[in-house]
């Protein structure tokens, strides 16, 4: 029943995680949209302290929206904030990232394949790099280098990439990926609870005490709120990276992730320029180019090339299958001796030759090109037996 529970767990926090993730990003998205399509306003707008405006149509309606330079003459009875979309996707991954990857360290976090560290030195590790990583961060952002967005996004891949190598020299692939998120997702939502909230009330209570407030606050959150902007796209991959294991059980798994966080980025620049009326397709194209390349470059050719080489091996069906009851079974059973689960993952039951053989592609993706599975390799797979697995599955 434990691990009943603990799936029922992963599944709430998944689902609210992922809408508040939808709905953090949605406004992300619309309002750097907005602030880069206001207009200049008419001369009795701008005597009004309006800095620009905008006209869209939705939901059957016009809407009219105007930006103040600093603020109203007089404050609002409601004003609209929006934070708890950060704080939500930041608090349901924080429960995630322990529900997975420490409370299951051995399954998701460990790889006995890299280093010898046991579960609590690994999570030491993992909550190190993402505190060490955010006060890094903070630190770069509070010095001259952050007025200069491209040499400062330059010096930040840099030091993303040195980190996420660094990781990925002890944690499991999986983790590897999951803990840039987690340290990107950080330093997002601390923007917001730093910066960009801090700033608005300070506006807020100079206004409503009938002072003009100092635009700088301002300018810092929506700095930051740029820097939120071009980090959707790579934390989104990441978040959907999990279902995608050639790209993190990739040999230079690390140099992979940092090359697609660097064409979202730029795939992301794309839509900003737009928004300002800046059309440059080439710069669209040519993430779009980068990110067939990348996928081009990381296609397990090796792996197919054994694949291929093993279709001469002659493997019985009592040999194939001794294979999968010893490393795959405990887990794809209809009632599984494994404690992590109560039904078999994804539903792939893998209890007779018929149904493995059934699932022939499935498997020689995930446990022979891939070799993501078994799950942490807990079971100990060997090459060899990986071999053998290919050559039966090849020959049904």
């Amino acid at each position: 029943m434990i691990s009943y529970f603990l799936e029922v767990a992963h599944l709430v926090l998944r689902y609210f995680h992922v809408i508040a993730g939808i709905a953090w990003i949605g406004a992300s998205f619309y309002f750097i949209w907005l602030d880069n399509n206001l207009q200049e306003p008419p001369q009795w707008k701008k005597d009004k302290g309006i800095k620009g405006d905008l006209w869209a149509v939705h939901g059957g309606g016009f809407y009219e929206v105007a930006k103040y330079a600093l603020g109203p003459e007089q404050m609002p009875t409601t004003l609209h904030w929006f934070k708890w979309e950060a704080y939500t996707t930041f608090i349901t991954g924080a429960l995630l990232l322990s529900l997975l990857y420490y409370i299951g360290a051995d399954a998701y976090l460990l790889d006995p394949g890299k280093s010898a560290l046991t579960a609590l030195p690994a999570i030491g590790l993992s909550i190190a790099s993402i505190v060490i990583g955010f006060a890094v961060y903070e630190l770069l952002c509070r010095t001259k280098l952050v007025e200069n967005g491209l040499a400062f996004a330059a010096v930040i891949t840099a030091l993303l990439a040195l980190w996420t190598w660094g990781l990925d020299q002890f944690l499991s692939d999986r983790a590897a990926y999951i803990h840039v998120g987690a340290l990107i997702g950080t330093c997002m939502a601390a923007n917001v609870f730093t910066t960009i909230i801090p700033g608005q009330r300070y506006m807020v209570s100079e206004i409503a005490a009938g002072r003009v407030p100092d635009s700088k606050p301002g300018l810092l959150g929506k700095q930051r709120s740029v820097h939120n902007n071009y980090a959707t796209m790579p934390v989104i991959f990441i978040m959907l990276s999990n279902h995608f294991s050639f790209t993190y059980a990739h040999p230079y798994g690390w140099l992979v992730l940092v090359a697609l966080f660097v064409n979202g980025m730029w795939i992301r620049h794309y839509f900003n320029l737009k928004h300002q009326g800046v059309k440059k397709p080439q710069v669209l194209i040519s993430g779009l180019i980068a990110f067939f390349a990348i996928m081009l470059v990381i296609a397990p050719w090796d792996a197919i090339a054994a694949q291929k080489n093993s279709a001469g091996i002659d493997v019985s069906d009592e040999q194939g299958m001794a294979i999968i009851e010893s490393r795959c079974t405990s887990c794809h059973a209809i009632n599984p001796s494994s404690e992590m689960f109560t039904t078999a993952p994804g539903g792939l039951v893998l209890e007779t030759a018929e149904q493995t053989k059934a699932a022939q592609a499935k498997i020689l993706q995930r446990a022979v090109v891939a070799k993501d599975m078994p799950l942490g390799n807990l079971t100990q797979m060997t090459e060899e037996e990986r071999l053998l697995l290919s050559a039966w599955l090849m020959d049904k």
